[in-house]
């Protein structure tokens, strides 16, 4: 029996914090966050046992953007069929195992790689697993789990969430001695953020923008930077102190978003055009565009900004936006969903290497960048009791001047 921060399904208050949440006001975050159908008790539940599964006792799991989505309904109603209530969110996760793996002993620190594949199911790879594309998955409502995309939304393996959860061997991945927990628990978000960069060729000198400064956009400046041999980077950030972060990981500019538009016609020498009704847009633009809010305005802010033939990665959970300049710009809108499990399944001719020497994963590199980089003071924690405050300081966490806020279970509220 273990603390845990429960989800429970209930669309009256899904509805009622989504409305609130609509007025886009710092006091309606928080408020839309308390509607959130979370209870904090002791879960009794059995979590399942079987050949390559552990008890873990997270250390630190991380408030993500997708679950301050789902807490303040407005995460699309689409990913409701792809997980199973009441679960226990937390899937930025690093702990310690509880039981033997055939490679991985008991008392092994280690982060979490959440996706439930089928390997993680125990059924045959579907076509996406056997290449390598375990985030691309057909099975993940199906097998001895219920239904869930990661752990942190399936109801049978609990989530970061809670002093107790399960994982399988095939998940995890050893944390070096001596990289600190705050660090450790941002390489689930890293290797999301690597993955992302990955996606879509890169070419030598060429010109990005970045929307957002929270730690997806943070993350993808840094793989940017790092791992690709990008031009210009330029990131829209709201608040100061997302600026001056996106500065020490590489982007060459950061502007407010009311700037966002003339820092890329001033980067690109593009022409911009303004039509009777509607904002602005670029004749030209960027040539690649990360759009890294998870709002509607910054996929419309990335599509009128890149040039003709350009293309614009979704790292965030979409909001709506109109599309019309994706049809008569004939771009690439292309999503990117965490990561991928295979080394193979790493594009050809990666400079990036594993620990045995093939081609690194994104969660090798992200292991790399979270001991290398400049990231102290990313991490800031509550105790699961603190739960009300822990999620009011992550949703107003970019005015505060935050970045990533994590439940440590090992706390005493």
């Amino acid at each position: 029996m273990s603390l845990a921060l429960q989800y429970h399904r209930s669309p009256a208050r899904f509805l009622a914090a989504r409305g609130l949440s609509r007025t886009r006001s710092r006091a309606a975050g928080s408020l839309a966050g308390s509607l959130a159908p979370l209870r904090l008790s002791r879960d009794r539940r059995e979590l399942p046992k079987g050949d390559g599964w552990t008890r873990l006792a997270p250390s630190l799991s991380g408030i993500c953007g997708s679950d301050l989505g789902m807490l303040n309904g407005t995460v699309s109603p689409y990913l409701a069929a792809l997980t199973s209530t009441p679960f226990v969110p937390g899937h930025e996760v690093v702990g310690t195992t509880i039981d033997d793996l055939p490679t991985i002993p008991r008392g092994t620190r280690v982060v979490l790689d959440p996706v439930l594949s089928c390997a993680v199911r125990g059924l045959p790879e579907c076509d996406a697993c056997r290449a390598g594309h375990t985030n691309r998955c057909d099975h993940i409502t199906s097998g001895h789990l219920a239904p869930g995309m990661q752990t942190g939304y399936c109801a049978d393996t609990g989530g970061g969430w809670a002093q107790r959860m399960v994982a399988h061997e095939h998940q995890l991945r050893p944390v070096p001695d001596d990289l600190p927990d705050e660090r450790a628990v941002l390489i689930e978000p890293l290797a999301c953020a690597i993955h992302s960069v990955r996606r879509v060729p890169i070419e030598p000198g060429a010109s990005v923008l970045v929307i957002g400064a929270g730690t997806v956009g943070l993350f993808t400046v840094l793989a940017l930077r790092q791992l690709t041999e990008a031009g210009t980077i330029h990131v829209v950030a709201k608040h100061g102190h997302q600026r001056e972060r996106a500065l020490a990981l590489g982007a060459d500019e950061a502007v407010e978003p009311d700037r966002a538009l003339r820092a890329v016609r001033r980067m690109t020498s593009a022409l911009a055009q303004r039509p009777e009704l509607g904002s602005e847009f670029l004749l030209g633009g960027a040539d690649v565009a990360f759009e890294c809010t998870g709002g509607g305005a910054g996929l419309d802010t990335a599509l009128r900004t890149v040039r003709a033939g350009g293309t614009v990665v979704v790292s965030g959970i979409p909001g709506g936006a109109d599309l019309t300049p994706l049809w008569y710009r004939e771009l690439s809108l292309v999503g990117a969903y965490t990561t991928r499990r295979r080394e193979d399944a790493v594009p050809d001719g990666g400079p990036d290497t594993g620990p045995d020497g093939r081609p690194g994963t994104d969660f090798d590199k992200a292991a790399q960048l979270a001991a290398t980089a400049p990231l102290d003071g990313y991490v800031e924690r509550y105790a699961l009791q603190q739960w009300r405050p822990a999620l009011e300081h992550a949703f107003a966490a970019g005015s505060a001047g935050s970045v990533k806020i994590a439940f440590d279970p090992t706390l005493d509220g």
